[in-house]
Parts: structure tokens; sequence; C-alpha cells
């Protein structure tokens, strides 16, 4: 008889063993699902992405992050483009089974307690990968300690380098209270950073850090893998010393100076986790060689990131590659085979996934859109270097285009960090500028609170993905993968991920790579005028091919199940024939 999903579930949770999670995935944010809010964009999307395929691939991983009981923030905006923020407040207690232990660590010089809950996510073959949830409410704690699990990025620096302190040596006690001992422990991102100093506590046994030896570093050094996630040197958190000395206390902190932890005067968790890990890797080609030149005394190696497909691909979508491509699913390699799809199917099937975004717009604005013409989405964070308003460069131009081709209606989204006020003017400018251009053949909306299911819906229903961000800032970028997966090509800057998915006028199309950005818009605006509308309004076949290719080529790549493959062997076990050996016929890539 067949085994539900549940029935796995339960039955993993009441028979756990700890001792075979030999992968622990560390990460401050994780989309685990779209009512748990501990996540804020690209960075918490791809971490659950990952576990996601962890969970198909049947990978021995485990993973911790905080419980961020207050979420991240819902996003309002006023009719002439102001954001406001509340808290996204959501019931652990209703959503994560509590796990036993209990772990103290020491903060600002007294013990924090921190618990742990735990959500499992089950593959395709309903093998499960539990994600740890690290969490300081407890009445033991007093009131500022029991609110250091409450925001995702909220606060100040000092409230950031607590949480911190909780992700990464709270995360190591609880593992070590359930009795995991993972063999590997991936930072993604420098947030994590400070698991290392829980693991060279556990490697001097009670010893004084400061009389931690070279031979012990290098015990530590060979568990640790980092991610860099940003090619931006302000993205790379850094606390002043008296505030380490405060939060860590003088043993740690002098420890961290001596193993060469600290640069430019500050404590730099990206610096941590460079000197601690064995494998250091940028998340795209381009971003692999910045992160060289950026840190040029460590060896930083490149694995792209992917999205999951099952969890990204419109459900339409996903009917038909069950019909056509039956193996999909388990190895996302066979979405290759996609290239053998008639493209009228694939244009029928995104047809409903446009009804859906239309459907979306109109429900969220009011705002009536229309099948047969051309829908371009920009949804991304709202930050200066993405450069939303590029498109508005030119708003006559964009005015005439609009007319001439017959019609064009974008679709905008994304939400700015609270305390970034330039990514608050970009919204406002963006809006300012849709308000003043809307006319019978140029619609223009921003929906606001972008998140999971509203990305999904995007990306699934435009017909054109834009990206903009000024070189060379763009360190990955998922979102394109996401619409690549559903057969939505791309316009972008040749930036992230796009230098490696971009086959002009096959995948999508660039925008010139120029030092000016005026000449940028320029060749947006050419690509658009020349190229895109045309083809889109005139040859719908050719088109609908330019569709087929996206999904064959960039989908069958561009997936968390080949960046695991990528990591397992060179990651995670790159040295270890007969390890890699014991978990490759368990990845779909091997089957």
């Amino acid at each position: 008889m067949a085994i539900s999903s549940q029935e796995v579930l339960d039955s993993d949770v009441s028979h756990s063993d700890w001792k075979r999670f030999q992968i622990a995935y560390f990460s401050m944010e994780i989309a685990v699902a779209p009512d748990i809010p501990t996540y804020s964009g690209g960075l918490g999307v791809l971490a659950g992405d990952t576990l996601r395929s962890a969970a198909d691939t049947a990978l021995p991983l485990i993973a911790v992050t905080l419980v961020h009981r207050k979420g991240y923030f819902r996003q309002h905006l006023t009719a002439d483009g102001v954001q406001t923020e509340e808290d996204q407040p959501w019931n652990p207690e209703a959503m994560l089974q509590p796990l036993a232990p209990v772990a103290a660590i020491t903060i600002q010089g007294h013990p924090v307690m921190v618990r742990a809950w735990r959500k499992d996510i089950v593959g395709v073959d309903g093998h499960i990968v539990p994600v740890i949830f690290l969490d300081t409410d407890l009445d033991t704690n007093d009131a500022w300690d029991r609110e250091l699990t409450d925001h995702l990025y909220g606060g100040d620096t000092f409230y950031r380098l607590c949480q911190e302190t909780v992700l990464g040596m709270g995360g190591v006690a609880i593992l070590t209270a359930l009795g995991c001992q993972p063999i590997v422990y991936h930072m993604n991102e420098g947030h994590a950073s400070l698991l290392t100093i829980g693991l060279l506590e556990e490697q001097v046994n009670g010893g004084n850090l400061l009389d931690a030896t070279a031979a012990d570093l290098d015990a530590v050094r060979s568990h640790c893998v980092f991610t860099t996630h940003t090619p931006v040197p302000a993205g790379h958190d850094r606390f002043s010393f008296d505030q380490a000395r405060q939060v860590l206390g003088d043993e740690r902190t002098q420890a961290l100076e001596k193993f060469g932890c600290c640069h430019d005067g500050m404590l730099n968790m990206t610096y941590v986790a460079l000197r601690f890990s064995r494998y250091i890797n940028g998340v795209a080609m381009q971003h692999g060689r910045v992160s060289s030149e950026m840190f040029p005394e460590y060896n930083v190696h490149a694995i792209t990131n992917g999205v999951h497909a099952a969890t990204w691909i419109q459900p339409a979508m996903q009917i038909l590659l069950d019909e056509k491509v039956p193996s999909w699913r388990r190895d996302n390699l066979y979405l290759r085979f996609a290239i053998g799809i008639a493209p009228n199917e694939i244009r029928s099937r995104h047809s409903e996934a446009k009804r859906q975004l239309i459907s979306t717009v109109a429900e969220r604005t009011g705002v009536s859109l229309h099948e047969d013409r051309f829908i371009l989405a920009f949804a991304r964070r709202a930050a200066a270097y993405k450069r939303a308003d590029m498109l508005f460069s030119d708003p006559t131009r964009l005015a005439r285009l609009a007319e001439e081709c017959g019609g064009i209606q974008i679709v905008y989204a994304g939400k700015a960090h609270p305390h970034d006020d330039l990514g608050k003017d970009i919204i406002h400018h963006v809006i300012e500028a849709s308000a003043q251009l809307n006319s019978d053949w140029l619609r223009i909306v921003y929906l606001e609170n972008y998140e999971w299911e509203l990305g999904a819906i995007l990306t699934g229903g435009a017909d054109l993905w834009l990206n903009t961000p000024r070189r060379p800032y763009e360190a990955s970028g998922t979102s394109g993968m996401k619409a690549a997966m559903n057969g939505v090509p791309s316009l972008s800057t040749l930036d992230g991920w796009w230098i490696e998915g971009c086959i002009e006028g096959a995948t999508g199309w660039a925008i010139a790579e120029c030092d000016d950005e005026t000449q940028e818009a320029e060749s947006l605006y050419e690509k658009l005028e020349n190229e895109i509308l045309p083809l889109y309004y005139h040859y719908p076949d050719k088109w609908a091919e330019i569709m087929r290719m996206s999904m064959a080529i960039n989908g069958s790549f561009f997936n968390t199940h080949r960046m695991l493959y990528q990591y397992v062997t060179n990651a995670y076990f790159p040295g270890d024939a007969p390890l890699r050996r014991k978990f490759q016929p368990e990845l779909v890539l091997t089957r």
C-alpha cells in the first residue's frame, strides 16, 4: 500500500536518527512555505529551493535558521508610491513541531537559552530534510533576549550581531544537543559564520580559545564550506570591536582577531567565514571572478545558483511536462527534452498562467489587462543598483513605442528594505512615472507586498522578464531562472546568471554592455522596438520557439538539482571518493 507524505513525515518524526544528517546547512533566512514568513527575498528563496532539491535527491542534509516570529515585513504602498511596513507575525506553535533540547549560549556575558522547532521538507520519494528553527522566546530569558529571534534583518547592528550569535553558536549547540554530528557545515552567507567559533570551542574542549593552534583551526576548517552571495562590499556584515567584545566577550573577540577575521579595524563576518572554510564559492561564474578580486588571498570557486523546478513551474505547464517528459521531477536534466514539445502546446499552457496573472492584477488593483497584449514584468528587491526605473529613461519614447507596436503592459513588484531610502525613492519614482504614462496603449501597475506566491504568478504569466542591474553588482539573480522554467525569456544586462544563460535571440536578449547608463537605456529601447515586440506581435510561432528554447536550455541547467550535485562533488565531499559514491547513487542526476 502506498504511504502518504504525511504518514512518512509522522513516522520520521517519531523515529528520527539525528546522526544520519551529515550536512548542516545554516542560513539566516529560508523560504520553507508561503505561510511561514521567514525570508525576505532571493537569499531565502534560494535556501528553500536548495532544501527542496536536497529532499528530492535524498541528500542527508539538515538546515538551521531562526524562527523570526514577527517575520520580515508586509509592504503597503500609498497611491503616490510611499512604502510603509508592518510586522508579519505568525504562530510557530501551530505550524512547527517542538524539539526537547534547550541549549545555553553566552551573549553579553550571560547565558541565553535557545530552544528549537522543526519543520520537515518532504521530497518526491518521501525523503525528509528537517529545518531547525532557533527561538529565544523563553520565560527564562530576559525581555531583550526573548526578542532576538523576532525580526528578520530588524534592529541595529548590535541586534544583528546578537542574532548572528544565536544562529551560529546556538545552531551548533542545538545540533550537539540533538546528537547530530555533521561532516559538513555549509554557511549560506556570512550571517552564519559564528558557527565556526562554536566548532572551535568544541575543538579545544573547554580550553582557552587564545590557546587554539593552527591544527585546531585546520580541524574546524576541514568541516566548513562558505557561499558568498554579494559582490557589494557594503553587503558584508561588519561590527566594531566594542560591539564584538560586548556581545561575544573578550576571549572570543581576541581569538577572532588572532585568526585573521578582522578587516579595516572591524570584525568582518565574511572574513570569519573565509578564514575558517576549506571551500569557498560565489554563486555564478562572473560572481566567482569578482569575489576572487575582492578577496585575492583566498581561492574562490563558482557554483551557479538554480531554482527548484517543481516549485516554480506553473501548474498547467507541469501537467504538460508530466505528459511529455515524465522524468523531469526526479531529474531536472530531462527538461532539455522540452525541445521536443510542440511550440503551440507551450504557448497554450502559458496562456493559462497569463490569465492568472491578469486576474491577480485585477483583484489587487482594479486594473484590467488584455490577454492578447504584451506583458513585461519587473519584480525584484527595490535597491538602487537594480535600477527598476531604467525603463522610464525616455518616457515619451516608451509611450510612442507602446502605441505603435499594439500595446505594452508593465507589471512591477518589489520591496525596499525599511532602512533603504534610495530603494524607497525608486519605488516612488516608478509609481509616479506610471501615473503620468498610463494610457489606452500603455498600462503600468505596481503590485504591493511581493512574496513567494505573487512571484510564482509573475514568473509564470509574464511574456518577458526584465532585469537591469548595474554591473557587476548582480551576484546571480534567480527570478529570471524561474521565468525561464516557464518558457518566459529575459531581457537583461549581462551580469550574474544571465552571462551564462543568454543565447541572443534564442533564450532571450542582452542589453548592450555600456559604461554609460544612457547608452544602456538606448539599447533596452532598441531591443524592444526592433526585435522583441515585432517578434511577439507578428511572428507568434517564432516567439513560441524561443519560449521552448528557454525551458529546454536554461531550465535544464539553472536548477537546484544540478547545483546540489556540484556542491556534493566539489564542496561537500571533494576528496573522498567512497563517501561521494555513497551519496551519489541517491542523487537524481546520476540515475
